[in-house]
């Protein structure tokens, strides 16, 4: 019956705990950072607040759950995160692989720190990535890219990473575990941000990794704890209370990208619109292959930045807002932070509001083109 749980379920049962007489429904956060040592000297399962929390153990339980991982690891941050997976796997003489169509961030890391440390770092789009992949060491992939909306074909880049031994990291942060599962297709690692829509509410920072190669794991583990770049046992608490309603609202920011894409197409102050869920778009067909849902995200074009800061003053739902996944619908004109896109293209990433009163929102603040 597990198999057959719709996403809102399978949310709900992966932040259960196991039914204890007289226990709480949903426990509290563990905020300790030392803890009683057992007299035998055994380290036991928590001595120290770096190295493991309560709180992380049932948060990394859901979140492996719901990436059919066999394990996961929590960090303070979605960039905490990949870096850590960067400084285990890419060492110095191998190639890595990152995306030129990507977040900024990650080339910058790439660029500015594994470079001097003597790893060779090329970049490629997502149109590019399958070729780029052959004779590397080390790819990592983010699908849909961050944020043009590119989709990379992952079974077809994982044959190509399996064939000849070159290890495969997927950033999963725009389509989250309940839109699409890259470990079923072949990547060996996952990294995301919680930040976004599995947290939810735009008020905390957090990141994981993802995997089932247990030695893999471990190492990514021991880099946490020499390093240090952990998750707050009340961080991790949010996020597990959170958790529970991921399936409830990327249903509704899903069903928001949908309606309004189509909107947005016919719109004549709209020069593109690029959403998976398009019949038309250019990466339709590889994202309904592997994709459980196309997103909340919407990536749009208007005339210049003067267009997108007026939809944002004109409209009554829209706020200006980088980051993505949250309840609110934010605008974020992506060129602002360095991004090679055109100065009218906006970032949209859809909230929970009533569909009908975003549409009418949008349509009014846009004018009539």
């Amino acid at each position: 019956m597990a198999g057959t749980y719709g996403d809102s379920t399978r949310s709900v049962k992966a932040v259960s705990s196991e039914p204890i007489p007289g226990g709480p429904v949903s426990p509290p956060p563990v905020p300790a950072s030392a803890y009683h040592l057992p007299p035998d000297e055994d380290d036991g399962l928590d001595s120290y607040g770096r190295r493991s929390n309560p709180t992380w153990r049932q948060l990394e339980a859901a979140l492996a759950q719901l990436e059919g991982a066999s394990a996961a690891l929590t960090f303070g941050s979605g960039m905490a995160a990949l870096t850590a997976v960067l400084r285990v796997v890419a060492l110095p003489g191998h190639t890595l692989v990152v995306p030129a169509d990507g977040y900024y961030q990650v080339r910058a890391y790439a660029g500015e720190f594994l470079a001097g440390r003597g790893v060779t770092v090329a970049e490629a789009r997502c149109d590019e990535m399958c070729d780029a992949a052959r004779g590397a060491d080390v790819v990592l992939a983010e699908t849909p890219s961050n944020p043009s909306l590119d989709v990379v074909d992952l079974h077809r880049l994982a044959m190509i990473c399996r064939s000849q031994r070159t290890l495969l990291v997927v950033d999963n942060t725009t389509a989250s575990p309940l839109g699409q599962q890259p470990l079923s297709l072949g990547a060996d690692l996952v990294v995301a941000s919680a930040t976004k829509a599995l947290s939810g509410h735009s008020d905390l920072l957090a990141g994981y990794v993802a995997g089932s190669h247990a030695e893999l794991m471990d190492r990514v583990e021991r880099e946490r704890l020499l390093a240090g770049p952990i998750l707050g046992a009340f961080e991790a608490w949010l996020v597990l209370r959170s958790l529970g309603t991921a399936g409830l609202r990327l249903e509704r920011q899903c069903q928001n990208a949908a309606a309004a894409a189509l909107m947005l197409r016919s719109h004549p102050a709209v020069r593109a619109v690029r959403y998976p869920g398009l019949p038309e778009d250019p990466s339709h067909a590889v994202a309904a292959a592997q994709m459980r849902r196309f997103g909340g995200i919407v990536s749009v074009e208007l005339a210049d930045a003067a267009a997108v800061h007026d939809l944002v003053r004109r409209s009554e739902l829209l706020v200006a807002s980088t980051s993505f996944g949250g309840i609110h619908t934010s605008v974020d004109r992506r060129a602002r932070w360095g991004d090679p896109v055109a100065p009218g293209f906006a970032r949209i990433s859809m909230g929970i509001e009533d569909t009908d009163d975003l549409l009418n929102d949008l349509g009014q603040a846009l004018g009539p083109g």
